[in-house]
């Protein structure tokens, strides 16, 4: 894995995720997550199997190290008109070919944090969603305690859409999660009389009255 004191001048480089990358990819989420996830998942993403995934490595470090994952996004496209932001959204729901892309994982290993590299992978799904002309939003849900990923979806221009009671169970205990929505190819928000303006932390959001 990555040694904690790694190179002060890091050449990051952004690339697929691989078969090769499944034993580090687990690490890394066991590492930062609170959430264990199975087997499949993980065979899913290397081998492409409805998940999109983009990795980032650190070209400076040595030897085989140089491609050794520090970083990684996770995402799977889905029908918009079978999402929990179907509402929220300005669409047809005749047309069952519009769809979103939903970000699964994202992870930075903590030498490595505060240089751009989250931004940068957000940026890649950002980016493959714009190319895909049915596509109307990229949407993600944030656990409600996550300060520091509450303020960088902000960031990133992420709407807060809603927040969900008791929507992770994680060791014995119910938490709460916000719904974060990023709006792609002209859509927007539907702007129902039906949602009140919140607050999501720092974060506007629009709930049911």
């Amino acid at each position: 894995m990555v040694d904690p004191k790694a190179q002060h001048c890091p050449n990051i480089a952004y690339r697929p995720i691989t078969p090769s990358d499944l034993q580090v990819l687990e690490k890394i989420h066991a590492d930062l997550f609170p959430i264990r996830y199975e087997s499949e998942f993980f065979l899913n993403v290397v081998n492409g199997r409805d998940i999109v995934s983009w990795g980032a490595v650190d070209r400076s470090r040595p030897g085989s190290q140089s491609d050794e994952l520090i970083g990684f996004v996770t995402a799977r496209i889905i029908p918009a008109n079978e999402s929990e932001i179907a509402d929220t959204l300005r669409h047809d729901p005749s047309r069952i070919d519009q769809t979103l892309v939903y970000i699964l994982t994202l992870g930075v290993v903590e030498p490595y944090r505060n240089l751009g590299i989250a931004t940068s992978l957000i940026r890649e799904v950002t980016k493959y969603a714009s190319r895909i002309p049915t596509c109307q939003a990229v949407y993600l849900h944030v656990i409600a305690y996550n300060d520091p990923a509450i303020t960088f979806y902000k960031k990133m221009l992420f709407k807060c859409i809603r927040r969900l009671s008791n929507f992770y169970y994680i060791q014995g205990q119910h938490y709460d999660a916000y719904l974060f929505v990023y709006y792609i190819n002209g859509r927007r928000s539907s702007c129902s009389p039906l949602y009140r303006t919140c607050h999501c932390n720092d974060n506007l959001y629009e709930e049911p009255v």
